[in-house]
């Protein structure tokens, strides 16, 4: 089995609650990391997402500890969508 590791970065205007997450993070830019595998069998290459981490804390703020949460992926879309909602 393959996996393979891909990274974003996300933006949130306002501050915002994830699933899993103690509190409400505030407004910035996060890394998140999706895990995914191949998926085998098929003529070209699909992979398959088994898992989501957001980093704690946003991007440009100082931290003597960082760490990384799992997240559940149409959570967070969800919690963009919201954050875009005028």
């Amino acid at each position: 089995m393959t996996i393979r590791t891909t990274q974003t970065t996300v933006h949130f205007s306002s501050p915002f609650r994830l699933q899993g997450l103690d509190s409400a993070q505030p407004a910035g830019d996060y890394r998140v990391d999706y895990d995914e595998e191949l998926v085998e069998g098929l003529s070209r290459l699909a992979w398959r997402q088994i898992g989501a981490f957001i980093h704690l804390p946003r991007i440009g703020l100082p931290a003597a500890t960082r760490q990384m949460v799992p997240i559940n992926s149409a959570d967070l879309q969800s919690a963009l969508k919201r954050d875009l909602a005028p």
